[in-house]
């Protein structure tokens, strides 16, 4: 199968120096090479005060999937410059300027709670749970916009799987990390910090929830979640946990971090739903990323356009009740 082209587009590569000699064993370690010099990207970013150019890194050993692989891809420079990731800031550029701060390497995962195999575990025992693979998803913000991104990764049901969950466990919790010193937007009262979400059991164990590690072929940017974070595409963006420190197995729903800020707003289950506004938009169109300003809004599917593949979750369930 074809891989899609990676557009050759100008853009700031974001992780200091000293962070990105510190990744090369990681990287090596996990399977992923390097881009040659030409592909040495800059400029896209003047004003971010902590970006400095380095080396894209790119992943060597990925299988390819049929996942939308019909899809538009939205272009790289948008996905790694518009951005939702408030521990770097609340505005969409923000993540992209401030970035490079966080350290992704070293870096763990507890794994936790009502399982027969807790344990802490590093990204590079993590990368040797499953092979990886890319998947083109859809992607759908709360506020109206979308993407289309590759993503690379693996189920999460494998690291499911292998935790070993006991008969007490419905729900997965995970946790961001928590170090305003490398995340300054967590200086800022917006959230209760740490950022948590949660999915119900069967829906991590869905095939198509992913714990991403890259997209377009390459190591993710600090900014879209590194060095691991959670991908659900018929859930709304910020289901989509980034920089993932925790994942704790639970018998009682989570309270995500959203809901805690506002409940009213931002339910557990946030499945893509055209026919449930947000308090203070419409959630019937969206604008996707790189169709131009004065394009015409597109039609949001229900779960995302996945209804076929996870309808059948909610199965009997009011989604206007559990939103």
């Amino acid at each position: 199968m074809a891989r899609p082209t990676i557009p050759h587009i100008p853009s700031s590569e974001i992780t200091p120096r000293t962070v990105y000699d510190g990744r090369r064993d990681f990287l090596k370690a996990a399977g992923f090479g390097l881009v040659s010099g030409a592909a040495i990207m800059s400029g896209l970013l003047p004003s971010a005060s902590h970006a400095a150019q380095i080396t894209r890194q790119k992943i060597e050993r990925f299988g390819k999937t049929p996942y939308g692989q019909e899809e538009t891809l939205t272009l790289y420079e948008d996905v790694t410059t518009y951005n939702n990731f408030y521990e770097f800031g609340t505005g969409k550029s923000d993540p992209a300027a401030n970035a490079g701060l966080l350290k992704p390497h070293p870096w763990t995962v507890s794994i936790e709670g009502q399982i027969k195999k807790p344990k802490t575990i590093t990204i590079e025992e993590l990368l040797r749970l499953a092979p990886l693979e890319e998947r083109i998803y859809r992607m759908r913000c709360v506020e109206g916009w979308s993407m289309v991104i590759p993503w690379v990764g693996f189920p999460l049901a494998e690291l499911i799987k292998w935790a070993e969950p006991t008969g007490n466990a419905k729900f997965v919790e995970f946790v961001t990390l928590n170090n305003p010193m490398m995340m300054p937007g967590q200086n800022l009262a917006v959230l209760d910090w740490p950022y948590t979400e949660g999915l119900r059991m069967d829906e991590a164990m869905h095939l198509l929830t992913l714990l991403a590690v890259g997209l377009y072929g390459e190591v993710l940017p600090n900014q879209n979640g590194a060095p691991v974070r959670l991908v659900v595409p018929w859930k709304y963006g910020f289901k989509g946990i980034k920089s993932i420190v925790k994942i704790r197995f639970t018998e009682q729903m989570p309270v995500s971090a959203w809901m805690k800020a506002n409940s009213r707003e931002y339910g557990f289950y946030s499945n893509v739903n055209p026919a449930v506004d947000h308090p203070r938009w419409s959630q019937a169109t969206e604008r996707r990323i790189g169709d131009g300003l004065f394009a015409r809004r597109r039609k949001t599917l229900m779960f995302n356009g996945y209804a076929e593949q996870v309808g059948q979750l909610y199965t009997g369930m009011d989604l206007r009740k559990y939103f």
